[in-house]
């Protein structure tokens, strides 16, 4: 894996009675997907099992950071930025 990993974070999102975040990574052509509160996987295109299993490590130990900047963004306001 290379430092150039970008990372979103989404909003807390609801479906049913959950509640969710999801967690982007892409790396070039690679992407893989988490969720919390389960830190999952959600799906991944091209990352090997060891950088899945960095990449979940990672979103496990900063739970509560990403749980912060989920707080902070603000869906309306992103999706008015790519109008």
């Amino acid at each position: 894996m290379n430092n150039e990993i970008q990372m979103s974070v989404s909003s807390m999102t609801r479906s049913g009675d959950k509640k969710a975040i999801y967690i982007m990574f892409q790396d070039g052509e690679k992407s893989a997907e988490y969720s919390l509160p389960e830190c999952g996987l959600v799906r991944n295109k091209g990352f090997s099992e060891a950088e899945l299993a960095s990449l979940k490590e990672y979103v496990d130990n900063e739970r509560d950071s990403i749980y912060a900047m989920a707080k902070g963004v603000n869906p309306l306001k992103a999706l008015m930025r790519d109008v």
